[in-house]
């Protein structure tokens, strides 16, 4: 059970639920696959070579440093896409991000102004967008990476217009 489900007002029910796109996974898990394997070669070439008579401490230090520095690149954006919860309720819709610092954003239904999306080529391509929520008053949240904007927006002017 997720931040949104147990945030629920009694006789509140949620209508759609989506999150981040895999997208945000991509700079970080090719970073981390590069940085990981520089950091196995000088790690293992380490090892051996000390192994065999040599010394090559720096090399094993060096390796395991940028072993673990993949391995946190990787686990961030882990944990940013799997932070990141994306609901409209029958009476609200909510955005919540991060794990360690939460950000969460509820704006009613009839607060909400307009949903904007925003999409580039590639966004509208694979399928994610940026997601602004204007309400009432001028204020306005941006959420990117979001995974089917469109689909989100849809769902929002249906339970708006009462659907």
């Amino acid at each position: 059970m997720g931040y949104i489900e147990k945030n629920l007002v009694p006789g509140e029910t949620l209508v759609y639920r989506t999150g981040c796109h895999w997208i945000v996974m991509f700079w970080p898990l090719l970073m981390g696959i590069v940085l990981g394997g520089f950091g196995f070669s000088f790690f293992a070439g380490g090892w051996l070579a000390t192994r065999n008579g040599a010394s090559y401490q720096g090399a094993i230090v060096e390796g395991a440093f940028a072993l673990f520095a993949a391995t946190v690149l990787i686990g961030g954006g882990i944990i940013r896409r799997a932070a990141t919860e994306v609901a409209v309720s029958n009476k609200r819709v909510l955005i919540k991000t991060g794990l360690f610092s939460r950000r969460s954003v509820e704006v009613l239904l009839p607060k909400v102004e307009s949903i904007g999306v925003n999409e580039t080529f590639v966004g509208r391509i694979l399928g994610y967008g940026s997601v602004v929520v204007r309400g009432t008053g001028g204020t306005f949240e941006t959420f990117d990476r979001i995974r089917q904007p469109n689909e989100f927006r849809r769902e929002v002017e249906g339970q708006i217009s009462g659907n």
